[in-house]
């Protein structure tokens, strides 16, 4: 995505005309890796979004603020320290040459704080928006490091150690050129420079939009290749093709791209194709005009343009990232219970041979009389077939002794089957809630809904159960069920994990109103709210719904059709000591249904 230098450009020009001047009144590290300002200005707040998600970094002015957590971390600390209730007096673009501007992807704050002795200085708030490299990293006036986000020691890296007291700067890998400041008049001959007689390529067979890319800072592949196209240059010319005219034009074209910058002339546009976005821009782009299937999309800042690309994307990264260790764990688990199971399974299968122990026995008390001794087996008539058994000895012991070890045999395998019958039990209800528990991650939403799972998992068993002190602490961390609405306006009820399921089934549902669960595998309950009103007096596209919605939010989300089982909730009963959210029914009716969400969620 073209997340570049440009794109950066436009943002701090619209950061320029918003928040310049303004006053630094809150400071929430809302993640590991994000922060927000709350900024005030001439009676307006912003929220200043700070991301250096390895996946996603990005910033941006929201609307909305985010909730702090209830424990600073210590690099918001050190913010709070340093930069809270500070002056926003400048925000600059950096170059690598840190004094003048420049198109890198970083983002200067210039903030003037007064200090414990009440003395004025300047901090720098540094935000790197380098891919999985991306930092935000807090600086004294001379470029000296405070304290970063993200610490990088020289063992994490061999470029640039970014610690306390270490000297900032900006890496420089790629010997890129300031496009600002380069001076055009040498552009031909830097280009013609670039031509390696040595790669096994012809010299200048080199793309000439790639050349700009990889030589100059701020510029995207799809930048590049619009400077080229303004020039008036084929997309796939090659450096050895240029004429001294179509270097003049080229140089003409990047002055008019260093104008527009300078002039803060952007227009941020998505750009789509067949109705999907593919890319983004702050600047016009044209290389696809000859496309009927592409067309942009406009937008006011590059704020909004952000907000409306990244918002979902940004908030699924999150929930994907804090959601891979439960769902590793969770099938971990689910793996070790499903040998387990297994094991049982076949030793209790091993444990249907007892009867055959007790016969033996009896068999033996029976007709051990006819045995004079050291006999390696007893042949004899079974009494309750008719059949001839042959019955293994011991030749040491008495009929007696064998047909009391026979009965012993016996005694063990009935006791093993008894334990292990409740052991098959105890596996297989571990196995559903495991599987119900991973249905739960798969369908998070949101930080207060993994909240939810990972105190089942603590509570159960499944991992480290949360601390008593940061049980009061996440007292707010609790997620609500979905809420949908008919066509016919009826309410739908859709839990998003077990402890939903047993609130939206038992608190939430009335007697009379309808349970949806798909069938024999996990998944939300679903109550569809009834008024009261009978099942003749209902809507049959109301169940359809309803049961469209259980089979989407189950593990059979992805199948062509789904059974799902609907009763009244008069029906259902809690199992006796299990978990949360499982319930059985013995009335129920049954409904094959295709997976699908109604749009409009509540």
């Amino acid at each position: 995505m073209a997340f570049d230098g440009l794109f950066l450009s436009a943002l701090v020009s619209e950061f320029k005309a918003s928040i310049a001047g303004g006053k630094i009144s809150k400071i929430v590290q809302s993640e590991k890796d994000e922060i927000q300002l709350t900024i005030r200005k001439e009676k307006q707040q912003f929220f200043l979004h700070l991301s250096a998600n390895p996946s996603i970094p990005l910033v941006y002015l929201s609307e909305q603020g985010k909730t702090a957590p209830l424990t600073a971390p210590n690099f918001c600390m050190a913010l709070r320290k340093h930069i809270g209730n500070g002056l926003i007096q400048d925000i600059t673009q950096a170059s690598r040459n840190l004094t003048e501007q420049g198109l890198e992807r970083v983002l200067l704050l210039h903030i003037s704080h007064r200090d414990e002795l009440g003395d004025i200085g300047i901090k720098y708030l540094s935000i790197e928006i380098m891919g999985k490299y991306s930092n935000i990293i807090l600086l004294k006036e001379d470029f000296t490091i405070l304290d970063a986000i993200k610490r990088i020691s020289s063992v994490q890296s061999s470029v640039r150690e970014v610690l306390p007291g270490r000297k900032y700067f900006i890496p420089d890998q790629f010997k890129k050129e300031n496009l600002l400041c380069f001076p055009l008049e040498s552009l031909q001959a830097f280009l013609e420079n670039k031509k390696n007689p040595n790669t096994e390529r012809d010299s200048g067979m080199e793309n000439l939009s790639e050349l700009l890319f990889q030589s100059f800072s701020g510029l995207s592949p799809l930048s590049a290749r619009e400077v080229s196209l303004d020039a008036g240059l084929p997309l796939d010319w090659k450096l050895g093709c240029m004429s001294s005219s179509d270097y003049e034009k080229l140089s003409h074209a990047m002055h008019r791209l260093r104008l527009r910058i300078r002039n803060e002339d952007f227009t941020p546009q998505i750009l789509y194709e067949n109705g999907k976005s593919f890319d983004f821009s702050a600047i016009p782009v044209r290389q696809y005009s000859g496309n009927p299937a592409f067309h942009v999309e406009i937008f006011h800042s590059p704020s909004e343009l952000l907000t409306f690309y990244y918002g979902g994307k940004e908030k699924e990264d999150r929930v994907r990232q804090k959601s891979a260790d439960l769902k590793k764990q969770c099938s971990t688990l689910l793996e070790r219970v499903s040998k387990k199971l297994s094991l049982q399974e076949k030793q209790l299968k091993d444990t249907e041979k007892k009867e055959r122990f007790r016969i033996f026995g009896e068999l033996l008390t029976t007709y051990g009389y006819s045995l004079k001794g050291g006999e390696k087996e007893l042949v004899c008539e079974n009494y309750y077939n008719g059949q001839e058994e042959h019955i293994p000895l011991d030749e040491s012991l008495s009929p007696i002794e064998n047909a009391k070890k026979y009965f012993e045999k016996y005694d063990k395998a009935k006791r093993t089957e008894m334990n292990l019958s409740t052991q098959v039990k105890e596996s297989k209800n571990t196995l559903e809630h495991l599987k119900s528990i991973l249905n739960s991650l798969s369908t998070a939403e949101n930080a207060e809904d993994l909240e939810d799972i990972r105190r089942e998992m603590g509570e159960y068993g499944y991992m480290k159960p949360i601390s008593q002190k940061k049980k009061k602490e996440r007292k707010e961390d609790k997620s609500s069920p979905r809420i949908f609405r008919s066509s016919d306006g009826y309410l739908l009820y859709v839990g998003k994990n077990n402890y939903q399921n047993e609130e939206v089934s038992f608190q939430i549902a009335e007697g009379r109103d309808f349970w949806f669960h798909v069938k024999g595998s996990a998944g939300s309950h679903v109550i569809a709210k009834t008024e009261g009103k009978s099942l003749e007096e209902l809507p049959d596209r109301l169940f359809e719904k309803a049961a469209e919605l259980a089979a989407y939010f189950s593990s059979e989300k992805e199948s062509a059709k789904v059974e799902v089982d609907y009763t009244e909730r008069k029906n259902l009963k809690k199992v006796v000591g299990g978990a949360p959210g499982f319930v059985i029914y013995h009335q129920n009716y049954s409904i094959l249904v295709t997976p699908k969400k109604i749009p409009e969620e509540l």
